[in-house]
């Protein structure tokens, strides 16, 4: 007898047919359990049903010539992350752990974009926020720019998935949700930033789809005030997760095989 052929983009998520059958049970994916210091409990999840998610690691964020850095932000809070979520990275992808880079790039017309959210960075329309040029021509968190790349010390990610956002939430009029649920995720490990702005939107989004939300502490940071920090741990520890540090995740993923 000829095997059913699978179909579905994702293997976690797959029919098996033929020209006169199919077969709707998904294939059984055996649990890797990996348990984990957090706040304000401890955890055990799953690594076989887990994605790390990267929010915003970008240039128009992170790099010396990027927008925030251009208008007199110090970015030197933004680039932390970078040195433990490149070795995260790397530990997840060996143990088969999805990697989902969710940068902000707006189209370029901006027409996915209303006027509250270009107040936001345009307050008074002086034609300096979103879709305006930087110096060396890119334009700000417009989608397929040098703004909206990955800064380049993370390498290659092409390997990886990437999903474009368009407001500080990445599940806003975005497909991170249905790409998930093809993945057969339930646990999100959450860093990047701003910490307590479009990491915390897209964690408190996630939470409210009802998915297992970690925040990485030492993975996430922001160019707020450090008030903005403490005030976004305790509400994920109050409401929406757990927090806990990437050291002690990344010590936990070597010590598995």
């Amino acid at each position: 007898m000829t095997p059913l052929r699978p179909l579905g983009s994702s293997a976690r998520n797959q029919w098996r047919v033929d020209e006169t059958q199919v077969d709707f049970i998904r294939p059984c994916c055996p649990p890797r359990p990996l348990a984990l210091a957090a706040a304000p409990q401890d955890i055990r999840l799953d690594l076989s049903a887990t994605a790390l998610v990267i929010i915003d690691m970008q240039n128009d964020f992170c790099h010396p010539d990027g927008w925030l850095a251009s208008i007199g932000v110090d970015i030197t809070p933004a680039r932390t992350p970078i040195a433990p979520l490149t070795r995260i990275r790397r530990l997840c992808r060996a143990r088969g752990v999805p990697v989902i880079w969710v940068n902000w790039g707006n189209r370029p017309d901006r027409l996915n974009l209303g006027p509250s959210t270009l107040h936001t960075y345009d307050g008074a329309a002086l034609g300096r926020g979103v879709g305006t040029c930087l110096p060396n021509g890119a334009r700000i968190l417009e989608q397929g720019s040098w703004c909206t790349a990955i800064v380049d010390e993370f390498g290659d990610t092409s390997a990886d998935v990437h999903v474009a956002k368009y407001a500080m939430s990445g599940f806003w009029d975005t497909p991170l949700d249905a790409i998930l649920r093809n993945l057969g995720v339930t646990t999100l490990l959450f860093g990047g930033v701003n910490l307590d702005q479009c990491v915390l939107c897209t964690l408190q989004d996630a939470s409210f789809r009802g998915y297992d939300c970690v925040l990485l502490e030492d993975c996430a940071a922001t160019t707020s005030p450090s008030c903005c920090t403490e005030a976004t741990l305790y509400n994920v520890r109050q409401c929406f997760g757990f927090t806990a540090l990437g050291a002690t995740l990344m010590a936990q993923l070597q010590a598995t095989t």
